[in-house]
């Protein structure tokens, strides 16, 4: 018995934890965190809050992207000795742009019991109340900090018809959503989901175009953490290209070659860059 909670089996517990507002974690959450023998936390001083606030004194030990190689050995020798662990990160659920993977990873090779404590995501609940597709959608997490590097990662997704789903830090804000309007297109739908169930929680959406300026236009909306939520393009086949989008094409592949091409008449038109890449590669094999 740990301060009058049942003791738990051995393995390793992945525990989801608020985003914001701490009532939002679940009794299960609460119930396992007293009683495993031991918390693994992102940041030690942040949980031990957590703890405090609900009268829990489960010893804490930090496990984080700089050390997790080197103290995931030590705590599967716990759980091979019969111990219980928990895992958490800072906010929501652990390995969701959180440490913990390689942790998880070699658990499952070693045969250790891995188990789920289900709660909060800031993906999944900036999704369920953005008004976008949820049917299919991506989750991407935090987009490269360089500019270069950005630009190229979001060409990269233009053609992906699902809800795409970013995280993103107060000062790279502006620039990402100036970035993600320059490779999905000004007038994509998209949704900024801002300190999600905290005080100054925001939801709004609108066109990339305009949800630049608006962010730009007030310097609350640059605090926070971020979720950016952007409509996935269209679904679309070849078959839909319109003679002018045909000619754009053309015209472009007298200068460029086949991938470039097919990102810039994407841009250009709005149509998915995978429609144009593979007309331009049956335009190509007719020659």
């Amino acid at each position: 018995m740990k301060d009058g909670t049942a003791s738990l089996s051995a393995g390793l517990y992945i525990v989801a934890t608020p985003i914001g507002n701490l009532e939002d974690i679940t009794y299960r959450a609460v119930d396992v965190l007293g009683a495993v023998d031991s918390i693994a936390a992102e940041d030690t001083r942040h949980s031990r809050k957590l703890l405090q606030h609900f009268g829990l004194k489960t010893p804490l030990l930090a496990l984080h992207e700089h050390n997790e190689k080197a103290v995931s050995e030590g705590l599967l020798e716990k759980i091979r000795q019969g111990r219980s662990i928990a895992l958490i990160s800072d906010a929501g659920t652990p390995l969701m742009s959180d440490p913990g993977f390689y942790l998880v990873r070699l658990a499952h090779e070693n045969a250790l019991p891995v188990i789920p404590v289900p709660g909060v995501s800031a993906a999944i609940c900036a999704l369920s109340a953005a008004g976008l597709p949820t049917d299919r959608f991506v989750f991407e997490g935090f987009p490269p900090a360089k500019k270069t590097a950005r630009k190229h990662y979001f060409d990269d997704l233009q053609a992906e018809t699902g809800t795409l789903i970013f995280y993103e830090s107060s000062h790279r804000i502006i620039a990402s959503l100036e970035d993600m309007a320059s490779a999905f297109g000004a007038d994509r739908q998209a949704v900024i989901a801002r300190e999600l169930t905290k005080t100054f929680e925001t939801i709004h959406g609108g066109r990339l175009a305009d949800l630049v300026d608006w962010v730009q236009a007030d310097k609350n909306q640059q605090k926070g953490e971020f979720v950016v939520l952007v409509h996935g393009m269209p679904a679309a086949s070849s078959s839909e290209l319109s003679v002018e989008d045909e000619k754009v094409l053309l015209t472009l592949l007298e200068e460029l070659s086949l991938k470039q091409a097919a990102s810039l008449a994407s841009r250009i038109t709005g149509v998915g860059r995978r429609v144009f890449y593979e007309r331009a590669l049956a335009l190509k094999e007719a020659l």
